[in-house]
């Protein structure tokens, strides 16, 4: 089985079955998940938006949102002080830099949807 790191628009892309959601489970198929521990904090805040954008569907998106614990993430430790420098050097948020840090640190692949954390994700496997 294959370790990867998971961001949060991954998995949110998989458990509120966006269209990017295929891609995702292709990427992930048959992987250890792992992702720093801000990853349910950012699903959650993810969750609420949408409850609060479509106030009809909050049940069903309550019940998208319990499915993340299925998915098995390991939680895993970041390096705060090396995520602010990778922030700082890759003008991310701390957030972001986080799980790139531990993509990093892991010396695996990174699966996000997000178009600036991808770029300094391929940026940094171009410099290996």
């Amino acid at each position: 089985m294959t370790d990867k790191v998971v961001d949060a628009s991954a998995v949110v892309a998989l458990l509120f079955n966006e269209p990017t959601r295929d891609e995702v489970v292709a990427r992930l198929r048959g992987s250890s998940l792992h992702a720093p521990a801000l990853v349910g904090f950012e699903v959650a805040n993810a969750c609420l938006k949408k409850m609060r954008a479509r106030p009809g569907e909050r049940l069903a998106l309550l019940e998208a949102f319990a499915l993340l614990d299925d998915l098995a993430i390991a939680p895993q430790p970041i390096d705060l002080d090396a995520a602010i420098a990778l922030a700082e050097r890759t003008k991310l948020s701390v957030y972001d830099a986080s799980y790139l840090w531990l993509a990093q640190a892991l010396g695996v692949e990174l699966v996000t949807l997000d178009g600036r954390l991808a770029a300094a994700n391929d940026e940094r496997r171009g410099a290996r």
